[in-house]
């Protein structure tokens, strides 16, 4: 089986990951989890901002049935899209090669991705019928083939990357920043493109085309550039030869653990509200907002800019402190306070009505608060994962991670086919003139306004609550140690030697370190043969800047600790001070004696 996997296609040497360290560091973090996902999830940030507007103001302006037509296609479309992210996750689970189970299909969404998230604005017909035709075939494409690829092996990335909490946690917070900077790039930067790009399918295409041929780069990158560390520990402890579990046997696993449920539902609750507010922002900032301050009615887009950017800067802020904010107080504790605040802020943006000002300071609340569960989602996730595994003795990365993946990717077509509904029924027109806003009923207008406000406020409040049920972060690093536990006595009953895995990895690590510096030497000699150099000079030069640098680095390390040393002295000194009444009257007698006594200190 072993020699099998090294010959198959993902046994070649140019697919191993760039990533040699034992633990999670800058380059694996910044192009693994950040501008992979970044550049992968970008089309689907646009098209949860604007697809809707695209299809009903761009394809079938005035078109009364073809807000129908989406309405159902994106409602029965939901069954596949669920389909096809429990295929993909069974395939992860059951994917066995020397580069992991997730990564191969995290290479192979580089194309699916990039050529399903053009095909939509490619329009070779005129007819309407044949137009819908063509979009139910592309949609569907996108989101129950090609998306659920990518975003159920990228979800799997997370818990399979390390089992270090706070790597893990950090990890989750830079992909759900991420994505985060995808929904905003949608959401900011597109709708000021709205104007520019007007009805010409042909400036749709091109502007998507670049994106589609950024996201094939970055998911490429993202695949050389991450290490399944906890798949690697599975291998080296388990019998490869192991039975595998069957989808029955991981739906009893996951299903019968309240804290799975409690995760899930809270993340689907939180989810499927976002995806309300996504999808009805554009239509919020056309008609519902009082836009008269802007000299031309059709720059709307600017007001959704402008929320959208308002929204941005406080995630932004967040995200320098929710990872240490969540270190000490714990990922539960910190959503839960966010939630809260998601509730104030959108309480505001209630009271704001049409005016911009309170609605944008209500949206921005409203989104710093929903940081924390945005950034720690994953991590929380990774924690129950490890919590079953500990219960039941095999993981479900797969099932559970389809099924996330199932609620994000569902959550876009079916709130979109919400508001399609909504706005049928409310009498929406699209093809109006803005100027002429004013006649669109009051109706469609609370539709939109409670789709982008309320929903989002009300679900807010019900996450709060049912996350105070999940304590499954409490026992997480005992769990792991009874995982460690059984792998041991596994590996000893086959009558196999046990290492640890993080010795095993460092082992590895430290393999890769010499025979790169025994590359670095050959490379070396051969340039001084080639010039004419001579070899013992060039290395002698090349070990004192190593040398110098090492002193530099060293040097900074203790002005730092030195620092932290003197900051920490001062803290245990101030209560003696303090409590010191004629320590403190000789101080403000006379400033010499002061002096004095720190001498004799």
């Amino acid at each position: 089986m072993k020699d099998k996997a090294k010959t198959s296609l993902f046994g070649n040497a140019f697919f191993n990951s760039r990533v040699k360290s034992v633990n999670v560091k800058p380059p694996e973090m910044l192009i693994g989890y950040f501008i992979g996902p970044f550049g992968a999830l970008l089309s689907g940030g646009i098209f949860t901002s604007i697809l809707q507007m695209y299809f009903t103001d761009v394809l079938f302006p005035g078109n009364g049935g073809a807000l129908t037509f989406l309405m159902i296609l994106q409602l029965a479309s939901t069954a596949l899209i669920v389909l096809g992210n429990i295929v993909v996750g069974q395939l992860i689970e059951r994917t066995k090669t020397l580069q992991g189970k997730a990564r191969p299909w995290i290479l192979l969404s580089a194309l699916t991705l990039s050529v399903s998230s053009v095909l939509m604005f490619i329009m070779p017909f005129e007819d309407t019928v044949a137009r819908m035709v063509w979009i139910a075939i592309a949609y569907n494409l996108f989101y129950s083939i090609a998306y659920p690829i990518y975003n159920t092996a990228n979800s799997t990335l997370i818990p399979l990357s390390t089992r270090n909490m706070k790597q893990r946690s950090l990890l989750a917070s830079v992909t759900n920043v991420a994505q985060l900077g995808v929904m905003g790039a949608g959401s900011m930067v597109f709708p000021a493109l709205l104007g520019l790009l007007g009805t010409s399918i042909p400036l749709w295409f091109a502007v998507m085309l670049g994106v589609a041929i950024f996201g094939f780069l970055t998911i490429s990158l993202q695949y050389m550039f991450t290490r399944e560390r906890v798949t690697e520990e599975t291998k080296a402890t388990r019998n490869v030869e192991s039975k595998k579990v069957s989808l029955g046997k991981q739906l009893k696993a996951v299903t019968s653990d309240r804290m799975w449920w409690f995760v899930i539902i809270f993340y689907l609750i939180f989810q499927w509200s976002g995806a309300m507010k996504n999808g009805s922002m554009a239509y919020f900032c056309k008609w519902v907002l009082d836009n008269s301050f802007w000299e031309n009615a059709e720059m709307f887009g600017m007001s959704q800019s402008i929320l959208a950017v308002l929204g941005a800067i406080p995630m932004a802020i967040a995200v320098a402190f929710v990872w240490p904010l969540s270190n000490k107080f714990g990922k539960k504790n910190l959503t839960v306070a966010g939630m809260a605040l998601g509730v104030v802020g959108g309480v505001i943006a209630i009271i704001g009505g049409n005016n911009i000002v309170p609605v944008a300071i209500g949206i921005a609340l409203k989104c710093l608060g929903s940081a924390p569960a945005c950034y720690l989602i994953l991590a929380m996730l990774a924690d129950v994962l490890d919590h079953i595994e500990a219960k039941k003795g095999f993981r479900c990365d797969g099932l559970t991670m389809s099924i996330y993946s199932s609620v994000m990717v569902a959550a876009t077509p079916i709130c979109n086919a919400i508001i399609s509904g909504l706005l049928g029924a409310t009498g929406y027109d699209g093809n109006l003139d803005i100027l002429a806003g004013a006649v669109q009923n009051d109706m469609a207008r609370a539709a939109i306004s409670a789709s982008y406000i309320w929903v989002e406020t009300i679900a807010y409040g019900v996450c709060g609550l049912l996350l105070l049920l999940f304590t499954v972060e409490k026992n997480v690093k005992s769990e792991q140690q009874e995982i460690r536990e059984r792998q041991k006595a596994e590996t000893l009953a086959r009558g196999e030697e046990w290492i640890d895995p993080e010795v095993r990895m460092q082992r590895e690590q430290d393999e890769q370190d010499r025979l790169a510096e025994e590359s670095r030497i050959n490379e070396l000699k051969a340039v001084c043969e080639k010039k004419g150099l001579n070899f013992d000079e060039e290395e002698a030069k090349y070990q004192a800047k190593l040398a110098e640098k090492k002193a530099k680095a060293d040097a900074k390390a203790a002005a730092r600790a030195a620092k932290k040393k003197d900051g920490a002295r001062s803290a245990d000194e101030q209560p003696v001070a303090e409590n010191n009444e004629e320590s403190a009257e000789a101080v403000s007698e006379d400033p010499k004696d002061k002096e004095s006594g720190e001498n004799k200190e």
